[in-house]
């Protein structure tokens, strides 16, 4: 993937240990993550639709990398899917996964490895339910990527899924880290704004990529 952008907006503290990182990707770099996207999306232990242990299905749809997740562990195979090896989790992920760890919290402060990813994909229906991402051992911090339509990230405490919390609107190339205090934060997107992608990704809809550390040895 290309390197970064010479320059970019001021990193903005939301709270302490989530921090936003508004247009951390250019253009060009938003493509060529999409292409990764659509590449992994496809068969073998492609996208699929993720059912809940309670009978309901989630609105977005899934893929994951290094590791699969479903509710609410992780496995080497698409359990929920068609029972597949997982797809690798490609060491340039983690290359950016630690750039954007220093550039949230300072120089050095990525010192473990990523080995998976989840990645998302919002029509303009879909919506995340808030929730903590607790299925890992390690409490690494979570890399977030938005790519295409703009959402509003509701992020929140540790405590409750409900007030308090702060919006923010994601945009095409944002980026989003959480660890430290922030780690088991509720988080979700409770809407996606439809038409709101860069005319030069031709993507309607949103796509997320999340990072994280397993722990898993």
């Amino acid at each position: 993937m290309e390197e970064d952008s010479p320059s970019r907006p001021e990193p903005v503290d939301i709270s302490p240990g989530a921090v936003f990182l508004p247009d951390w990707f250019n253009l060009r770099q938003q493509r060529d993550l999409l292409e990764a996207c659509r590449e992994w999306s496809r068969p073998p232990a492609g996208m699929r639709t993720v059912s809940t242990p309670g009978g309901g299905t989630m609105s977005a749809q899934q893929v994951c990398l290094g590791w699969h997740w479903y509710p609410y562990r992780y496995a080497t195979t698409a359990e929920d899917g068609d029972g597949a090896p997982v797809k690798p989790f490609p060491a340039w992920l983690n290359d950016l996964a630690g750039r954007t760890v220093d550039a949230a919290y300072g120089p050095g402060s990525a010192t473990e490895t990523y080995d998976i990813a989840i990645i998302n994909f919002y029509d303009s229906t879909a919506r995340m339910g808030m929730h903590r991402d607790q299925d890992e051992k390690s409490l690494a911090p979570v890399v977030s990527f938005s790519l295409g339509d703009s959402c509003t990230f509701r992020f929140g405490n540790t405590e409750k899924r409900t007030r308090p919390y702060t919006d923010v609107e994601l945009h095409s190339g944002d980026a989003f880290v959480f660890g430290g205090p922030a780690r088991l934060a509720y988080h979700g997107v409770p809407k996606v704004k439809p038409g709101t992608a860069p005319s030069g990704l031709d993507l309607p809809g949103r796509v997320n990529i999340t990072l994280r550390v397993s722990g898993f040895g």
